[in-house]
């Protein structure tokens, strides 16, 4: 991503921020004084919001992403009126499917898609407000 392009996106995800009413939330992931990635949800209706993530690659297997996920469900489904969250993910990428899993997602379904032409099946996972059976709590990613 070119520093324009970055400057475009914090931008939009700003002004985003001021909507009414609000449909879509994105958060910077920090380890320290560092930004190591960047993880938002959207709304999509009817309760619905979709979840995505990603990190930078020093990052990864270090339990940021599973924090981080966790602090959105625990966000989400505490200051705003969403009943659903899913999320999907590469078939490449395991690595995040086993994020979802540690943070409480549970695989659902697959999604058809397509890359460079070819289909893909994409892994979709979703949680649920009545299946959080406890508060989330801001984590460290080693708890």
């Amino acid at each position: 991503m070119t520093i324009e392009e970055a400057t475009t996106y914090v931008t939009t995800a700003i002004t985003q921020a001021w909507a009414t009413p609000r449909e879509r939330w994105c958060f910077g992931v920090i380890a320290g004084d560092d930004l190591i990635g960047l993880i938002k949800f959207r709304d999509r209706g009817a309760g619905h919001a979709t979840l995505s993530y990603i990190l930078r690659e020093d990052s990864w297997g270090r339990g940021y992403g599973t924090a981080a996920v966790r602090q959105v469900i625990a966000y989400a489904f505490t200051a705003t009126p969403l009943d659903r969250l899913s999320a999907k993910h590469h078939p490449d990428n395991p690595a995040s499917g086993r994020v979802l899993a540690k943070a409480g997602f549970t695989r659902t379904t697959a999604f058809q898609g397509r890359v460079d032409g070819a289909p893909v099946a994409y892994p979709v996972y979703e949680i649920h407000r009545t299946r959080v059976m406890h508060p989330y709590r801001p984590i460290s990613p080693a708890g």
